[in-house]
């Protein structure tokens, strides 16, 4: 804050950009204070994944994996359907967050897939999709992230019903309308399905419908509202499940043994698969042939 170099430095010389566009001038100094910007974060999260920017075999010594070793993961959602099943808008188990140590946008973070036996972004790598042990671990990971999310969402709940009306209704309200425009529509969704907030016509916009919900219902609603959308205006979904972390932490409710009820009541589901499944199976051959006989 102290650097002479700042636009922000001198009020008098630069006016008008000292609060809008503060920036240094000197381009050494800029690149040493990110130099310093990227050990700090380093040493504050010393498990950040160092990548670089330039493709090819890094410098010697480097701890950057290039950019021909990784698959930078889009934060944006895809423009359209073929874009959605590209490896860049999906995540997988082995996605991880990562810092540019070297090249260009350097001390940025990014979420990468650096993993060369990874499904989803090395497809080519992998076996066969017949292959069993390969569908076992695609659906392994599959009921793992269905599990967490109804794990979230069930947490998600009992915060809300954990938080006490504390502040106006006027200012609830005006607080609550602003956190809508922030949010994107698959967390708009997650809002309006804890509510039971549905379509009244193919027309209507989600942000609409709950525009016209929210400015109806009572404080203590708009209050649960108020901090279910503080959780869900994360930019990650890994800020995202901190954040809901230290908001149960907050209003004491217990992950753990909602956790393990939204287990039990998966198990009896898939138990009740499997009852069902064989109940419908087809005799076998030989059960055919004894009972012709």
């Amino acid at each position: 804050m102290d650097c002479p170099k700042r636009t922000g430095h001198n009020t008098l010389l630069f006016d008008g950009m000292a609060t809008r566009h503060d920036s240094c001038t000197s381009p050494d100094c800029y690149q040493m204070k990110v130099t310093a910007h990227v050990a700090k974060t380093i040493a504050a999260k010393p498990k950040l994944v160092q990548i670089t920017t330039a493709y090819g075999k890094p410098a010697e010594g480097s701890a950057a994996i290039p950019r021909n070793q990784y698959i930078e993961i889009k934060q944006e959602k895809p423009q359209n359907n073929k874009q959605r099943d590209w490896p860049e808008y999906k995540t997988c188990k082995s996605t991880t967050e990562a810092i540019i140590t070297e090249g260009t946008e350097k001390g940025e973070l990014r979420k990468i897939c650096a993993d060369p036996n990874c499904p989803i972004h090395h497809p080519k790598k992998q076996k066969p999709t017949a292959d069993a042990n390969w569908k076992a671990e695609q659906e392994k990971q599959r009921r793992e992230e269905a599990l967490a999310q109804a794990t979230g969402l069930r947490v998600l709940s009992a915060i809300g019903e954990a938080v006490p009306v504390r502040l106006m209704k006027r200012d609830l309200l005006f607080v609550v309308e602003r956190l809508a425009t922030m949010i994107d529509e698959r967390k708009l969704a997650i809002v309006m399905r804890q509510h039971g907030i549905g379509k009244s016509k193919e027309t209507d916009a989600p942000a609409k419908l709950l525009t016209a919900f929210i400015r109806k219902t009572e404080e203590g609603t708009l209050g649960r509202l108020l901090v279910e959308m503080a959780i869900l205006s994360t930019p990650s979904q890994t800020d995202t499940a901190k954040v809901l972390r230290d908001a149960a932490q907050l209003y004491k409710v217990d992950i753990e043994a909602i956790t393990a009820k939204v287990k039990q009541e998966f198990a009896a589901k898939e138990k009740a698969k499997a009852t069902q499944r064989a109940i419908t199976k087809p005799p076998s051959k030989a059960a055919k042939k004894s009972t012709a006989a």
